[in-house]
């Protein structure tokens, strides 16, 4: 079981949000899971904000970002927002000596991750990242197996991050024009995810890397894009593994296809997001399918099964044990694998290298942050 709020010594958690669209909700649920009370929310508009505070229980609607990071009553900020407004909201959040959890991109530039980063371990408050499929029981049992020795050196992975919903000319989005989204789409929104599982699951950072991206389409919805619509990358471990990666959010009928498959000189394993209750491993002499079993798992992954062996546990458990991790590091806990500013800031140093590559005809870049 994940650790609760209340096993902190803290008290109750008091949480404000920043953004009222998909990932306030599920952030506001993830919250109360764990115990905390969402005081107050606030988004671009007043009339939003009162909409917002109604449909997700929160006590009241600030009338705009700074009201809501002066309040006393206020622990932790959920920034929820465009990714261009991140950086400059969490380091007003931490100015405030508020808590931050800021949904990935952390920034759009390295320099202000860094920055942001080094903001928030030197005023020793939590900052944490939501590179939640950290958070699936099975990918802590293919880390844990990893970690034993079980899989062997690794030599080899072949991953990707698939999905659909920017298949179609007229699919639109903010995050298609870099003055919301940043300079990179779909590589900075889900390739950021695929990474962080890599270097999380094997315990190995990736030193260099090849790229090459496409944009499908120069408009969408009678507006310019100047992001790419997907990504594939060549890499290279600290241990000399090679990879293969896949970003794409223009592949029909893949909705959210993170799949990790990592090949071991004794072992395989692979996950997939979309089947999270099972992990994979291939041998020489036979293979087997694992079914997540609170019974069977390992430590790290037996804490975050919160229901029993054949009831499916899915996004919204992941991100609720990520929360939960989150306020008890609040509350003074070191819980194990939290994803905190710091990976972050690895991220966009990762997405930079991305840009860097493919803008120089796939040329292989260094990754030494």
């Amino acid at each position: 079981m994940t650790t609760d709020v209340t096993d902190t010594g803290l008290g109750t958690i008091r949480a404000g949000i920043l953004g009222g669209g998909f990932m306030a909700r599920v952030h506001r649920a993830a919250a109360r899971d764990a115990g905390g009370e969402l005081r107050a929310i606030a988004t671009r508009s007043a009339a939003g904000g009162r909409d917002a505070a109604q449909a997700l229980g929160a006590e009241r609607a600030e009338v705009d970002a700074d009201a809501l990071l002066d309040a006393d009553d206020i622990d932790v900020v959920h920034i929820c927002t465009p990714n261009a407004t991140h950086a400059d909201l969490a380091r007003r959040a931490l100015h405030a000596g508020k808590h931050v959890i800021c949904e990935k991109p952390l920034a759009t530039t390295a320099d202000d991750a860094r920055e942001l980063a080094e903001a928030a371990a030197a005023a020793g408050l939590i900052g944490a990242v939501p590179f939640i499929y950290r958070y699936h029981p099975m990918v802590r049992e293919a880390r844990a197996r990893i970690a034993r020795g079980e899989a062997g050196d690794l030599l080899t992975l072949d991953c990707s991050y698939l999905q659909d919903w920017m298949l179609l000319p007229g699919d639109d989005d903010w995050r298609v024009r870099s003055e919301a989204g940043g300079a990179s789409r779909a590589f900075a929104d889900i390739g950021s995810h695929l990474c962080d599982l890599i270097e999380f699951v094997t315990g190995e950072r990736i030193r260099a890397l090849s790229a090459r991206s496409r944009r499908v389409y120069a408009e969408r919805g009678g507006h310019a894009v100047d992001t790419e619509d997907l990504v594939a990358v060549l890499v290279e471990t600290g241990s000399g593994a090679l990879g293969t990666l896949l970003i794409s959010q223009m592949a029909p009928g893949r909705k959210n296809a993170l799949t990790l498959e990592l090949h071991g000189s004794r072992q395989s394993l692979r996950f997939e997001q979309e089947r999270p209750e099972e992990l994979w491993v291939g041998m020489r002499e036979e293979s087997r399918l694992l079914l997540r079993d609170p019974a069977t798992a390992g430590a790290d992954a037996g804490r975050l099964q919160r229901v029993p062996a054949g009831h499916a546990m899915g996004y919204q458990d992941a991100f609720n044990g990520f929360v939960a991790d989150v306020y008890a590091a609040i509350g003074g806990a070191r819980p194990d694998g939290l994803p905190t500013f710091a990976d972050g800031h690895r991220s966009a140093v990762l997405t930079e290298a991305v840009l860097d590559s493919a803008a120089h005809d796939g040329r292989w870049v260094e990754v030494t942050a």
